[in-house]
């Protein structure tokens, strides 16, 4: 049976594969410091259960504790190496509420009931920011079940990310930002597309953009906020014709996919 994905907006999706819920990068809130949520509600309760949760980087809109805090006991949460030394606070959370951290590296495999979770590298700066030393490595994800999906978190391109990720169904690609410029360490609509040619999955669901954006620069560069989607989706259909894009509302859900 193919995948179910619902997108509640920047890299927060719900993936259910082989009856199991799994989390991307869960963030719940309106506000995140100068950050205001300009497009669709927070996530519903119901959003915060899941079996599993994937942190990619520790970055505060990646790693956002108290949407973490609203995770359920027992929750299996998979962070970068090192995360729990560099925000002692998600250790005393991890404790609080029960939560089974455990932390990976780029090559790690770890098994969630009928899952298989395996990190891959992101080309990110993986740091608790604003300060902080390199101790964690921003991490992609695959999971794989009744089909393979490629959780990309936050990346550039790199030469070897199609060896690394391998033949997947779905692709969660991040194709924008939170602010009108992309700094290093991002993909944009069209360095997405273009990993669509390396990569090749069978659908993509173009994620991280049109959810967040900093207060009272509504009219710098509207088009960053509002436009990565469908320029994902217009520059996929040229470059990589045959593989599906889907273009999610916040809290749509599409059953996506087959299995290789």
């Amino acid at each position: 049976m193919p995948a179910e994905i619902t997108w509640w907006g920047h890299a927060t999706c719900t993936l259910r594969d082989s009856g199991v819920r799994l989390l991307t990068d869960p963030l719940f809130t309106r506000r995140l410091a100068h950050l205001r949520r300009r497009r669709g509600a927070p996530p519903p309760p119901d959003a915060w259960r899941a079996e599993v949760a994937l942190v990619s980087h520790l970055h505060a809109d990646h790693l956002h504790l108290p949407s973490l805090a609203r995770l359920e006991p027992g929750t299996v949460l998979l962070a970068p190496r090192g995360a729990g030394r560099a925000v002692p606070a998600l250790t005393r959370l991890a404790r609080a509420r029960s939560l089974d951290v455990r932390e990976m590296e780029p090559g790690d495999r770890t098994r969630v009931a009928d899952l298989t979770v395996r990190a891959v590298t992101a080309r990110h700066d993986g740091r608790r920011l604003p300060v902080g030393p390199h101790r964690s490595p921003a991490l992609g994800f695959v999971v794989e079940g009744e089909q393979r999906t490629y959780f990309a978190g936050d990346t550039g391109l790199f030469d070897t990310m199609a060896e690394e990720v391998g033949a997947v169904d779905l692709a969660l690609l991040p194709v924008g930002g939170w602010g009108p410029f992309l700094g290093e360490g991002h993909l944009n609509a069209a360095r997405a597309a273009e990993v669509l040619t390396t990569l090749v999955p069978g659908c993509a669901v173009p994620v991280h953009y049109g959810t967040f954006w900093p207060m009272g620069m509504d009219a710098v560069r509207p088009h960053e906020f509002h436009s990565p989607g469908d320029e994902f989706a217009r520059l996929a259909a040229r470059s990589a014709p045959g593989v599906e894009v889907r273009l999610l509302e916040h809290g749509e859900s599409a059953r996506l996919g087959g299995t290789r």
